[in-house]
């Protein structure tokens, strides 16, 4: 029986890999801060602490001498990145490169995923973005990500660890938190829906992003550690859209008929009633990037015949039946 150990285990796609895994009859372990509905009653043995805590890390990883090391424990949400910049580069650059020096020193053996963003991007001048995109990452977020991703590299190279990074694009699901777009959307509609809000509140309409499934990306992630050769891969849809384009879709899901009027923060969205319900605010506007995020999965599709299950209007319709 293969052993896995998930970091950030509690999380979206924590959750959705440990389903995936004990489905391959794996023996999964898992470490987080929290405790998590998703994986309550679920047949795992969890570790409650910190991913930045290299004591317990190394004891765990000796303990139970995983064939498997995912490591996805992250920053909840990168909507505030300059709020604790310190702490975001601790979480997301220095952490995963001391889980790398104890696989080095401790556990040479096991394989080991690291969850990159397309965040290093930045402000792309290229699109779509593939895995030879020059990274200019512009917040915290993206810097400490961009530190763990170059470390994979260099421990592959170096010390021949099998050692792989999955450049994550945007990836949704029921199980996202309400602090990211997409959530707030599918979950406000819904209590609208109900009656027991009024409004929807959301900055840039016209923003771009590539968006999949957490539970299809998951996949990519096991498809990556079960090659010979290990590799870097963009996982991504391949397609965008705008966040325009994920209200129309919830709203069609739920039965509303939006229609919208006026530019800029002066848009809104109406009910066939009449009724505003989704108005813009500059408090939640960001900078517009010049050109649009979109990965390029050719490489991943080619090297392990990997794609995405879910199409953009089927994962808008989960999101709005909420688990």
């Amino acid at each position: 029986m293969k052993r896995a150990f998930i970091t950030g285990i509690t999380g979206q796609d924590g959750s959705y890999l440990t389903e995936f895994l004990l489905g391959k009859g794996y023996k999964v372990i898992g470490l987080d801060r929290t405790d998590s509905i998703h994986t309550a009653g679920k047949k795992i043995k969890f570790y409650k602490g910190d991913i930045t805590d290299s004591r317990l890390l190394s004891k765990i990883i000796a303990k139970e001498n995983p064939d498997e090391l995912y490591n996805l424990a992250s920053i909840a949400t990168v909507a505030k990145p300059w709020e604790d910049p310190l702490h975001i580069l601790k979480v997301t650059g220095l952490a995963p490169v001391a889980l790398l020096e104890i696989l080095r020193k401790e556990s040479p053996r096991t394989k080991f995923f690291q969850a990159s963003s397309a965040e290093m991007f930045g402000d792309p001048h290229i699109c779509p973005q593939n895995e030879n995109t020059p990274f200019q990452p512009k917040s915290p977020y993206g810097l400490g990500k961009l530190l763990s991703h170059l470390a994979v590299g260099q421990y592959r190279k170096e010390f021949k660890l099998f050692a792989v990074s999955g450049i994550f694009f945007n990836h949704e699901s029921p199980r996202r938190s309400e602090g990211f777009v997409t959530s707030k959307i599918a979950r406000t509609l819904v209590r609208i829906k109900a009656g027991t809000e009024k409004e929807l509140v959301l900055g840039n309409l016209n923003a771009v992003r590539d968006w999949g499934f957490a539970g299809d990306y998951v996949e990519a992630m096991w498809a990556m550690l079960q090659d010979d050769v290990p590799d870097d891969y963009v996982i991504a849809s391949g397609k965008t859209h705008t966040v325009r384009d994920f209200v129309n879709a919830a709203a069609k899901a739920l039965h509303f008929e939006m229609a919208w009027g006026g530019k800029g923060e002066n848009e809104v969205g109406k009910d066939s009633k009449g009724t505003v319900l989704v108005r813009v605010s500059k408090d939640f506007y960001r900078p517009v990037e010049k050109i649009d995020r979109c990965g390029d999965i050719s490489k991943i599709r080619k090297a392990l015949g990997w794609k995405p299950k879910t199409r953009f209007g089927d994962l808008v319709r989960m999101m709005v039946t909420v688990e």
